[in-house]
């Protein structure tokens, strides 16, 4: 592993995936996002919500019944339907010109079978990058877990994970670190090599690598010390992937922005009293703040 890095705005600022003035909901995205048992609907929900604020075209969930329900009722423009009428084979598949990719985690029980089974399928059935957290790291952390993930880096088929410090910890014992370093910058370095993945460890500093270089984004607030608010960072990562951003940078600039909007949150409503949904509304003043508008 190199030097930390540190990118400053200018550098995220060209990363920032302004729309082509002729685009279309494809040409800017297609975004599958998997998550949302019964017992947590509302982590698919922030995802996918954080991911249209993101950018993405076109964000379909496929979720519990209940979180469909409930997508139906709070956000119109979202594409939800059951898991018992969808299959892998509606994965979107990227083209040129034509980019895509998926979330599947947010809101999957990790001990549910069905859960796991839905995150499996993901893994291996997606042509598209795909960003894994929550109840998706549990099966990422098992014998099949571990070889759908050398399959993904066999096929050249990107893969980013996006654990805080205890699925990190459950990720490290399933990869078999004996060691598992405790230095973050090292830990993420040592899980991206070890799943053949580009890492975003979570934290008050979060640190994303791919196994090569590791990139720290400390622009933190306590305003994201919430439940909920993983949640919309896989949404922000998984609509900078789906308008095709390469997994490093789409992990740096997603951690920024997110930083970003708490930051802004905060401002707004106090450190105490904002929460997920906010931080997820305030995307647009973090693109401004990063872009320098």
């Amino acid at each position: 592993m190199g030097a930390v890095e540190e990118w400053d705005d200018a550098r995220l600022a060209a990363l920032l995936p302004w729309p082509a003035p002729d685009a279309n909901k494809y040409t800017r995205g297609v975004l599958a996002v998997v998550g949302g048992c019964a017992r947590y609907p509302g982590a698919a929900l922030l995802c996918a919500g954080a991911a249209q604020r993101a950018g993405a075209g076109y964000v379909r969930l496929a979720a519990s019944r209940e979180a469909v329900e409930a997508a139906h009722a709070w956000r119109p423009s979202l594409v939800a339907e059951p898991w018992d009428a969808w299959s892998p084979a509606d994965l979107p598949a990227p083209r040129p010109g034509h980019p895509a990719a998926a979330v599947v985690g947010p809101g999957l029980d990790g001990a549910d079978a069905q859960c796991a089974r839905l995150a499996a399928a993901v893994l291996r059935g997606a042509e598209a990058p795909v960003l894994a957290d929550g109840g998706a790291l549990t099966a990422l952390a098992t014998g099949e877990g571990r070889q759908l993930a050398a399959e993904r880096a066999r096929d050249g088929r990107p893969l980013v994970v996006t654990p805080h410090a205890g699925e990190a910890a459950r990720l490290a014992r399933g990869a078999r670190l004996d060691e598992a370093p405790d230095d973050p910058a090292a830990l993420s370095a040592a899980l991206a090599r070890a799943y053949r993945c580009t890492c975003v460890l979570k934290g008050a500093v979060t640190y994303v690598s791919d196994g090569a270089r590791v990139v720290r984004v400390a622009r933190g607030t306590a305003v994201l010390a919430k439940a909920g608010t993983g949640d919309v960072l896989a949404g922000v990562i998984g609509a900078l992937l789906a308008q095709g951003a390469a997994p490093l940078e789409a992990g740096v600039l997603g951690a920024a922005l997110h930083a970003e909007a708490g930051r802004a949150a905060e401002e707004r409503l106090t450190a105490i009293c904002a929460t997920p949904e906010d931080v997820a509304e305030a995307l647009p003043e973090a693109v401004r703040r990063i872009a320098g508008a």
